[in-house]
């Protein structure tokens, strides 16, 4: 397994390569979103269906741009948002114009989160705009919450790794729908 940091894995993304790295809570996998072929992989070894939709992870608000219209949202909404970033929030937003469908699934909006994390803002600040963002794991397993517990036929199919440690929450990000508040995962 390779092992990157934020600065040396870039060639690995522009090639369309999938990684794995620690997010908040638990061990993520990522890629370039505007690459269909990095993602279908990404969907591939996850064995994850494209309707699901996928999270993408960003070091700014302004790194969605185009994937996002936050201006689609109410004011106090948009606020809403706006005021739990960064941090372990991640909130569905009506999809801009840069989302394709195998990022939205078969849903009208996107999952999306501005990290707090040190490795995840450093990774997407090197990359220049949002990676997508799953657990490493299997659909259906437990997330991996250490780089001991990561799958190792899922590590031996991966273009590489940057190590670190996950931000400590004890549960993966809360995810919300930005137009209502509404939590879908707690």
């Amino acid at each position: 397994m390779l092992e990157f940091d934020p600065q040396t894995i870039l060639p690995t993304l522009h090639a369309g390569g999938v990684i794995a790295y620690p997010t908040e809570a638990v061990w993520g996998l990522g890629c370039d979103p505007a690459n269909e072929a990095a993602v279908m992989k990404l969907l591939a070894l996850k064995q994850r269906p494209v309707e699901k939709g996928m999270i993408l992870v960003a070091a700014a608000v302004a790194q969605l741009d185009g994937w996002v219209r936050l201006d689609a949202l109410a004011d106090d909404r948009h606020q809403a948002v706006l005021d739990s970033w960064p941090g372990a929030n991640t909130w569905i937003v009506p999809a801009g114009p840069r989302t394709p469908r195998w990022i939205s699934g078969a849903h009208d909006g996107v999952a999306v989160r501005v990290s707090a994390h040190p490795l995840v803002h450093a990774l997407c600040e090197a990359w220049g705009g949002p990676l997508v963002s799953t657990s490493a794991n299997l659909a259906g397993q437990p997330p991996a919450r250490s780089r001991e517990q990561l799958d190792p036929a899922l590590l031996a199919q991966l273009d590489g790794l940057l190590d670190g440690a996950t931000g400590g929450l004890a549960q993966p990000t809360r995810i919300r729908i930005a137009a209502t508040g509404q939590t879908l995962r707690d």
